[in-house]
């Protein structure tokens, strides 16, 4: 089985679970698919629900995919962003990393969030007390290859086409609010950050836990 790789990169990414979970899916009947902790959405885009709803706290992370079905990204658009952006990268290296991370912080462009996203350290999503992006250049100058970017505007392509024909929402709000509107014929993928460890999401994971426990 082929499984395909989102174009955004998460830390603890269920690549290699995708075959087992859709296998043992391939049996249940349900109207919508639901993640409340969508993350890489690797799972969700390989099973490919007719309808879903993809929610994270991450809005950058759902910006970007939603800029992806408006046709604000498309995989021409990526390519030619990549390419300018990665030869500028291959002059300055980490001055122009900064650069960029500087100008995403500040205006919070889809597209930059994919040029750091792909040339940050170990492609980690890691953001500060304040929101900003704070994760250090991952020291690759020659990042953005001629192959690297058809690998990732292939990846782009991807979704590009299945939103076309697939019913698929991107909402930025709370798990809470996300199961709240739950309906019973809907099949829920939960697939939490692990406790204690918050660097793929938005805010911080023992934040949230502390509201739960406050709450219940």
């Amino acid at each position: 089985m082929k499984i395909f790789v989102p174009p955004i990169k998460c830390q603890g990414i269920k690549t290699k679970l995708v075959a087992w979970i859709k296998d043992n899916l391939s049996e249940l009947k349900y109207t919508k698919w639901i993640e409340p902790f969508m993350g890489s959405g690797v799972v969700g885009f390989n099973v490919r629900p007719q309808n879903a709803i993809f929610a994270d706290t991450n809005p950058h992370l759902i910006n970007f995919y939603n800029a992806i079905k408006e046709g604000k990204i498309t995989p021409a658009i990526a390519k030619n962003f990549l390419e300018s952006e990665g030869e500028k990268l291959s002059k300055s290296g980490q001055k122009y990393y900064n650069e960029v991370r500087e100008r995403f912080n500040r205006d919070f462009e889809p597209k930059d969030f994919l040029f750091l996203n792909r040339s940050c350290f170990n492609g980690m999503i890691r953001f500060n007390s304040k929101g900003k992006f704070n994760v250090p250049y991952g020291h690759k100058p020659k990042r953005f290859a001629k192959a690297y970017i058809t690998k990732i505007t292939n990846q782009i392509d991807y979704i590009y086409k299945a939103v076309k024909i697939l019913n698929w929402e991107f909402v930025c709000q709370d798990f809470r609010k996300t199961l709240f509107e739950v309906k019973k014929s809907d099949f829920i993928y939960c697939d939490p950050p692990y406790f204690g460890r918050h660097v793929d999401y938005f805010d911080s994971w023992m934040k949230l836990m502390r509201r739960i426990y406050l709450i219940y």
